[in-house]
């Protein structure tokens, strides 16, 4: 079932309309779950999209179809591919292909008591194009701000979880400190043994 108008949402968070929004963030989140879930149950994935933002008459069994939700699988799957690649020019070309099978004129949007923002989604879009379009703009944006992808897999052995890096510093490569931690302890122990 295709959408009337596709709205970017808010970050879930308990005033989104003060924070803006995060699709970066939701990209990643449903990316992950796509990972653990890989047939992005229902109950899995309506949480996820109310959190960040989505309404609950968007989120109904008539607005969200089951089909609906196998192209936002197949969509998070698409963009997963991008967030993986670490070769920044390659990231960029990729967003650009995306952006151009998925969006449209850029323009700015306040709804539902959200202040201004941009979406590229096609008017007509459905679930799948709406996450495309909003997720390679959410990427082209922080690619171009930071000159680099600061996105990734984690670097930890055994852990797959994406992450977003957009803070200061050394690019990232780990999803958590946990996960740092265990890298850096085995890697410790690796060399003293050698």
């Amino acid at each position: 079932m295709e959408r009337r108008y596709r709205r970017s949402r808010g970050t879930g968070s308990a005033d989104v309309r003060t924070q803006g929004f995060q699709a970066a963030q939701r990209l990643i989140d449903l990316a992950n779950a796509v990972r653990t879930h890989p047939d992005l149950p229902r109950d899995v994935a309506v949480p996820l999209l109310a959190s960040h933002g989505e309404s609950p008459q968007d989120l109904t069994e008539t607005a969200l179809s089951d089909a609906d939700l196998r192209k936002l699988r197949d969509a998070a799957l698409k963009m997963t591919d991008i967030l993986t690649e670490t070769d920044t020019d390659r990231a960029a070309a990729a967003l650009n292909a995306t952006l151009a099978d998925h969006a449209a004129a850029p323009r700015l949007s306040r709804h539902d008591g959200h202040p201004w923002h941009l979406h590229v989604d096609r008017h007509d879009a459905g679930w799948a194009d709406w996450f495309l379009a909003s997720s390679a703009l959410a990427l082209a944006r922080i690619l171009t701000e930071h000159g680099r992808a600061t996105w990734g897999e984690c670097a930890a052995p055994g852990c797959r979880t994406l992450y977003l890096g957009t803070g200061p510093g050394s690019p990232r490569r780990y999803c958590s400190t946990t996960c740092a931690s265990r890298a850096r302890v085995a890697e410790h122990r690796r060399r003293k043994q050698a």
